[in-house]
Formats: structure tokens, C-alpha cells, sequence
């Protein structure tokens, strides 16, 4: 596609170009930002007609902003001090050190969007007039308000999310949907005397004055007669989404939007959907390369002197990636910089790039409970207020739009109404029986109980250290790190590493080589690549000589362990063994053998792994930690004293989190998502026949897997034929407790191979189960 696109920009241009999806898009902005494009990319946006939009929000917001710097390109926020640039794009090209660029595309806008995002009519420049705030200008608070209203903006207590404006007496903060960072504006009485942006996490300013902003609307900058159109239009669909508000449904309801196919445009790649007559789109192929192709290699000095008759260019942000390779510029290879990925290959010439997709890091705290999970009366802890009870939701109006509040009783029938958006400083209370009492509102007592707390804490803590400190007079095995194997090992995984994997794997390989005994918790969302940063740790330890426990909690975690394992290690010269339940008796015996005779290898087990001695044990590595109980840790304490030990979890347990963030423990984090991964996106709905129906049959038509939870076994078959009525030649695996585990795994791995289209079972997946084709889950 980057080649067939590339050939496309050297001679011709459009303003509109189609592709399948955000990977695709993000890919041909490259081409067209090497080419002296201005590329504008839309997220891809697949709701259904009148569907609820709240759990599109993130895409929306997106759409909003895109649309707004293509239709607005100039409107940015302004220093106060001109000559000081806040924003310098890092894409731009220097026309002269690029050969490819034409001067007639230079600045040439290109709108790149997945298909199904353009089929929907959206906001154009007539909707997305922006507000304007300057400094020193004097304004009318009521009709500030009012303009925040019809923008579409949400009106909160504490701002956190884009749409999102709180007033409190003189500080107005604003979270705009164009920008990245929020705004904080001060007020002397009705004139401006401060802009500035603001930190989200520590909520303080951040020193730099500006001298004005532009506010993108919400969809469109509505007037007032527009505004109240939308709200009788609101009103009308009540039935169709929770709350009837412009976040869910203001998408539907607004009939002004532009239809951005009437534009000139092409498609990358001809669509199928049975449902659309996508022809219009299919006539306006761009045609293959005719030169170029894509490159697919591993960019070393061995490559330029295979290639050395083409003229070779160099794509690099910085000079630093070319010296990292340790490539040398010649008169064919030329340096290019740019921040473009592009990797194409012609009889004659060369483009490659040695930058990577830059990758986004999930920063915002999640609640750790739901609305759904409350009832009335239950107990709950408030971050700040202390323990209160819920007396349910309540819907208040707020500056003309309604807004759900989460109710609270205090001490002496005071009552806390908190915003749902803030249900984060809220946790289920969890008490020892007894009368429980209610905390007091505009008291200390509070936080006089979390002081008494932290003291017995001091107490656990300081035998917590007491263990740490004799392990920490233990001397480690020695671990020789071979670099070059290291590095062998990581290309082979034929993907990436997040820059937190690079980080963990290092912190790893330092601690082998300090001389003392690893204690190092692990700690990453599911699919993070977690078993990834543990393969490179066991692969010193073994080419040292040593032997690696792997322990898991079940047996299908064991299996599909051993088979990544097996898949990765084998080119590398090393046994890999599995120790469960399911072993036979020869297996287990030839297991034994090896670690009697302390040859070096693997052996990945479940709880059959504690009875297992061995003397030549180098490294021990518990994956799912908290799933392992008391009695089979302390166990594990006996295995770890002269091994080095990784724990590995997504949810560590408390105690591990308290050693990890005292320094007791090493602490490693993956917060960065692999590049390819995408946001899950969660709905809550009323249960619908036409709905289950219409998620089983999206997942099922793109080639994919659903699992469906049933948690109640005496009624999971009857859960079963409802399922079998509503699709037919549904195949359908039905899995819990009561079936026997050697059943259970032998269903499982067919389910892996596709041999049934949904799993209807109980909670028993909750383990780090890696499967993939799964990609959506209905719990009931």
C-alpha cells in the first residue's frame, strides 16, 4: 500500500484518501508527510445508525479534533511571547534534502480516513467554529456558560477528560477537545488576567502565559435555536441509550454535517461489505506500483554492501539511530531526516527508516469499581471523606444539562453527592462484622484513622525488611550475559519490544550481575508481554548452566506456556519440560533424570512442580502470583532462597506491591501497550436478544472468537439453547468447574483451533489465558 501510494503522490494528488483501518491510515500519513503533504488522519468509527455513542467517545473526540485543525489549520494556542514557538512540528521536510518531494504538494492538505468512518456524514467548518479567550479581555460569566453549553462540553466539579469545563468562583479550567494538556483561566473580576495550561495529575499550572486559545465545539458550535432543536431531538430517543444526552446520541440528532465523499478522492483498496454498495468507492482505486515495493529486512551494514549499485536513503529522526546501527553514509547511502516510516525498494533505488511508530502511554487512574456493582445500602470508602452509605444515583440539572451523581449518607443524615466521572475516589468497604460506623463530614477523623494505619504498618513493614535483608546477604550464582545471543534471542521474536520491555529485560541482566540474589516483581497489564521479558531473563540463566522453575496455577496456563517456550527456545539449543498433573510417568521420570544429573533446562509447572528438588536451580519465575495460596508460597520461599526470583503479575497481590514500591523488592512496570494493540472498549447495555445477536455475528463475520460468561452452572445449558435459537450452526463450547480438567483442557485447545465459535462458560477464564482470535466477551 505505502509503495502503490508513494508512485500515486510523485505525479498526481487528491484531497481524500480511503483505507481499511487506524493501522493502514497511520502508515499512509507517512507517505504523504515524506511527499510535503499536510496529512490529517480520522480514527476508525464503526457505530451502528442510532446506536449509543458514549463508549465511541474517545473516536468522537478524535474526529472533532482532526477535523478542526484540517478546516483550522492556523488556530493554535498563542504564547504570550510571539517569538517563542510552544508547538514545532517534528515532521517537517527540508524540500531541498529531499529528493522525492515535489514544491507543488508542499503544504497540500491530504485527509486520510478508514472507510467506515467516512460513510457517516461529520462535522465540517461550518460546525466547527471555535471559542476564542484572550488575554485581558473582558467577558460575561453567564454568557460564557451558555457558549460551554452549546458547545457540547460536559460541566464537572474537577476536570479530567476531553468535553470537560469546570467553573469554581474565579478559576475556570477547560479541557479542549483540540488539545492535549488542559487550560486554566483566572478572572479579575470580569477581565482575563490569566491563560495557562495545567498539569492533570498534580493539578498545578504550568508556568508559561498565553496570550489566547481556541476552544474546538463538541460536534458543532450550536446557536440557540439549534441548541433547543437538540434537545427536544434528545428528549424524543429517551428509550434509545441511558442517558439521553449529546455525548450518547447528539451524533444522530444533528442534520447539518458534511459528507466528505462529495471531496476528490481515492481509495488505497477495494471494500467488501454484503450490507453497503461501496461501487463509488471501489471506481476510485489507486493503481499498483509499478516500481516500488514493500521492504521487509533487517537494516545493517552487511545490507548497504549488498545494495551497494541502488542509491540508498536513510530515514532517521536524529543521527543518533544511524550510529546506534552502525551504519556508514556513502555515496549511494544518504541520510534523510525525517520521521517518516517508510521501508520501499525499486530496481534502482532504496528507502528505508529507522524510526519507529511512536506508542502511547495509558496515564488516567481506572476506578476500581463499578455502579452496577453498588446497592442501596451498601458501605463504601471515599478517598478523602471515609467510610459512607450509598444511597443510590441521582440525576440533578447543571447549568441546563442533566447529570448523574452518586449519593452518599454521612454521619447525622449528611449527604455527598459525587459525580459518576469521579467514582475513582471511591472503594467498596470491606469490614470485620460488627456495627459499622459512618465517618463524619467536615471532621479529621478520617484521616486521623489512616494515620493510625500507617504506625501498624511501620510494624509489618519492619518485618518485611528483617526477611529482605538476610536474603540480601545471600551470594547469587554467578550469570554470564552473552550480548550478542541477548539481542539474537530479542529479533527473534519478529516484533518490536515496547520500550518498557527494553527497560524491564535490562534491569533483569543488571541485577544477575550485581552479585546478589534477584527479587524483582514484574508487573504489566494482560498482553503487555510479560512472558516475553521472562524468556530473556531464563535464557542467561540456562547458557550459564542453571536450571529455571516456571510455575503457573493451572494446567491450561502450563500447556500454553510450554508451547510458546518450546516454539522460542528450541532454535536456541535449550530443553524445555512440562510438569503437571497431566505428565505421564516416563515424562516425569526423564524430568527428574535431567534435574538429578543438574543439566541445564526449563521446566514449566503448576503446584506438581513444588514437590520437585534441585540443587542446580538458578532462577525461579511465578507467573499469576496471587492465584497461588499461602501454604504453596511458603513453599516457594524455600525454592527461591539461592535462586534468583521473578514474580509476574497483572494484579499483584498487596503485600508484593507494598515491597515493590518500599525498594524491598525491584519493581518493574509495563505501561506501554504494544503498537498494534488496540483500546478495549466496554459497553454496558440492558440485555437485548437482537444486540447479543448482532455482537456475536460482527465478531463472527471478521473471523473471530466470543467468549460468552454464564455465571451460574444449574442454568449455563439453558443459557446454551437460547444462544443455539438466536444463531443458527452457532458452535458452541460450554465449559465450568464441575467438567473434569483433562476435558476441560482437551476442549480448550480445540477451541483454540477454531473447531467452535463461542465459549459459554463460568469465570474459570479469568486466568491469563493467551488465545488471540478472542476478541470480544459478553458477560451476562
Amino acid at each position: 500500500m505505502q509503495a502503490s501510494l508513494f508512485e500515486f503522490l510523485q505525479n498526481e494528488s487528491c484531497e481524500l484518501l480511503l483505507c481499511e483501518n487506524d493501522k493502514e491510515a497511520l502508515s499512509l500519513a507517512g507517505v504523504a508527510e515524506f511527499l510535503g503533504f499536510k496529512s490529517f488522519v480520522l480514527p476508525d468509527f464503526r457505530a451502528s445508525l442510532n446506536e449509543d455513542l458514549k463508549p465511541f467517545s474517545k473516536e468522537l473526540f478524535e474526529i472533532c479534533k482532526v477535523l478542526n485543525a484540517y478546516h483550522n489549520e492556523n488556530l493554535t494556542a498563542k504564547p504570550l511571547n510571539n517569538e517563542k514557538k510552544l508547538f514545532e512540528s517534528s515532521n517537517t521536510l527540508k524540500a531541498s534534502k529531499n529528493p522525492f518531494l515535489k514544491p507543488q504538494n508542499s503544504g497540500k492538505k491530504l485527509l486520510i480516513s478508514p472507510f467506515k468512518t467516512i460513510l457517516h456524514k461529520l462535522p465540517g467548518k461550518k460546525n466547527l467554529s471555535n471559542l476564542s479567550l484572550a488575554l485581558n479581555e473582558k467577558i460575561n460569566l453567564s454568557e460564557l456558560k451558555e457558549s460551554f453549553l452549546h458547545l457540547g462540553y460536559n460541566f464537572v466539579d474537577m476536570v479530567q477528560d476531553k468535553g470537560e469545563v469546570s467553573f469554581r468562583g474565579e478559576i475556570i479550567d477547560i479541557f479542549a477537545i483540540n488539545e492535549e494538556s488542559p487550560f486554566r483561566v483566572l478572572l479579575f473580576n470580569d477581565d482575563i488576567e490569566s491563560i495557562r495550561y495545567f498539569d492533570l495529575a498534580t493539578q498545578k499550572s504550568i508556568p508559561e502565559e498565553l496570550a489566547q486559545i481556541y476552544i474546538c465545539p463538541f460536534l458543532s458550535f450550536l446557536n440557540q435555536n439549534e441548541f433547543e432543536n437538540l434537545q427536544e431531538n434528545l428528549a424524543k430517543r429517551s428509550d434509545e441509550a441511558i442517558i439521553s444526552d449529546i455525548n450518547s446520541l447528539g451524533f444522530w440528532c444533528i442534520d447539518d454535517f458534511f459528507d466528505y465523499l462529495s471531496l476528490d478522492f481515492r481509495s488505497i483498496k477495494k471494500f467488501d461489505d454484503f450490507e453497503l454498495d461501496l461501487s463509488l468507492i471501489n471506481s476510485k482505486l489507486i493503481p499498483p506500483a509499478k516500481h516500488f515495493k514493500a521492504l521487509e529486512s533487517v537494516f545493517s551494514q552487511d545490507f548497504l554492501n549488498l545494495h551497494k549499485n541502488k542509491e540508498i536513503f536513510i530515514l532517521a529522526r536524529n543521527e543518533a539511530l544511524i550510529k546506534q546501527r552502525n551504519l556508514s553514509l556513502d555515496e549511494n547511502v544518504k541520510w534523510l531526516e525525517s520521521e517518516a516510516v517508510l521501508n520501499l525498494i525499486s530496481p534502482t533505488q532504496i528507502i528505508f527508516s529507522l524510526n519507529s511508530l511512536q506508542k502511547k502511554i495509558r496515564a488516567k487512574k481506572k476506578q476500581s469499581l463499578l455502579v452496577d456493582e453498588l446497592k442501596k445500602g451498601d458501605f463504601v470508602s471515599h478517598e478523602d471523606y471515609g467510610v459512607g452509605k450509598f444511597l443510590g444515583l441521582e440525576l440533578i440539572k447543571v447549568a441546563g444539562a442533566k447529570k448523574e451523581f452518586v449519593a452518599l449518607l454521612y454521619q447525622n443524615n449528611d449527604k455527598l453527592l459525587l459525580p459518576v466521572e469521579n467514582l475513582y475516589l471511591l472503594d467498596k468497604f470491606i469490614g470485620t462484622g460488627g456495627v459499622i460506623e459512618l465517618d463524619k463530614l467536615g471532621k479529621g477523623t478520617f484521616l486521623k484513622l489512616k494515620e493510625r494505619v500507617k504506625e501498624k504498618l511501620f510494624l509489618i513493614a519492619n518485618e518485611l525488611i528483617k526477611m529482605a535483608a538476610a536474603r540480601a546477604l545471600i551470594k547469587a550464582k554467578p550469570i554470564v550475559i552473552d550480548e550478542l545471543l541477548q539481542e539474537r534471542f530479542k529479533m527473534s521474536a519478529n516484533f518490536t519490544y515496547t520500550e518498557d520491555q527494553e527497560k524491564s529485560i535490562n534491569e533483569i541482566l543488571k541485577d544477575f550481575q550485581s552479585g546478589k540474589v534477584m527479587d524483582r516483581l514484574l508487573s504489566g497489564d494482560v498482553g503487555f508481554g510479560k512472558t516475553e521479558v521472562a524468556m530473556n531473563a531464563l535464557l542467561p540463566v540456562i547458557k550459564s548452566g542453571f536450571a529455571v522453575f516456571f510455575f503457573v496455577p493451572t494446567t491450561l496456563l502450563s500447556h500454553q506456556h510450554f508451547k510458546s517456550l518450546k516454539k522460542r527456545l528450541s532454535a536456541f539449543d535449550i530443553d524445555v519440560f512440562k510438569l503437571d498433573r497431566f505428565t505421564s510417568p516416563k515424562e516425569k521420570k526423564s524430568v527428574l533424570e535431567h534435574l538429578k544429573a543438574n543439566k541445564p533446562c526449563v521446566v514449566i509447572g503448576t503446584h506438581s512442580l513444588l514437590s520437585v528438588w534441585c540443587e542446580n536451580l538458578g532462577l525461579v519465575i511465578i507467573d499469576e502470583e496471587h492465584k497461588f495460596g499461602v501454604k504453596q508460597k511458603e513453599k516457594l520461599k524455600e525454592f527461591s532462597k539461592n535462586a534468583h526470583l521473578l514474580s509476574m503479575s497483572a494484579t499483584p497481590i498487596p503485600r508484593s506491591l507494598n515491597q515493590a514500591l518500599s525498594s524491598i523488592k525491584s519493581y518493574s512496570v509495563l505501561s506501554t501497550p504494544p503498537s498494534s494493540r488496540l483500546d478495549v472498549r466496554s459497553f454496558v447495555k440492558e440485555n437485548d436478544e437482537a444486540l447479543i445477536k448482532e455482537a456475536i455475528l460482527r465478531e463472527l463475520r471478521r473471523g473471530g472468537q466470543v467468549f460468552y460468561i454464564h455465571n451460574h452452572i444449574a442454568s449455563i445449558n439453558e443459557a446454551k439453547k437460547k444462544l443455539e435459537s438466536l444463531i443458527k450452526g452457532l458452535r458452541i463450547l460450554v465449559l465450568h468447574s464441575k467438567i473434569d480438567s483433562k476435558i476441560t483442557e482437551e476442549q480448550m485447545l480445540q477451541f483454540e483451533d477454531k473447531k467452535y465459535d463461542l465459549l459459554l462458560s463460568t469465570s474459570i477464564v479469568e486466568s491469563g489465558i493467551d488465545l488471540p482470535n478472542v476478541n470480544t466477551i459478553i458477560i451476562e
